[in-house]
């Protein structure tokens, strides 16, 4: 089931369209996706996370 809830990421109201009728800005859904024990997906994020805090730590360095 797909959430109907969305908020706008620009001026953050909440609404139901795929646009905001507000601003016209972005929105997406506000609520985390569900927890599960059977992560399929926990080992790449957690290679994904790991590798970005690689690349900022060089950025910072100048390297």
């Amino acid at each position: 089931m797909r959430y109907l809830l969305r908020k706008c990421l620009e001026c953050g109201e909440y609404t139901f369209k795929e646009v905001c009728p507000y601003c016209g800005g972005s929105v997406r859904v506000p609520q985390p996706s569900r927890f599960s024990i059977e992560d399929r997906m926990g080992k790449w994020r957690r290679q994904q996370k790991k590798e970005f805090y690689k690349r900022m730590s060089n950025s910072e360095t100048g390297v």
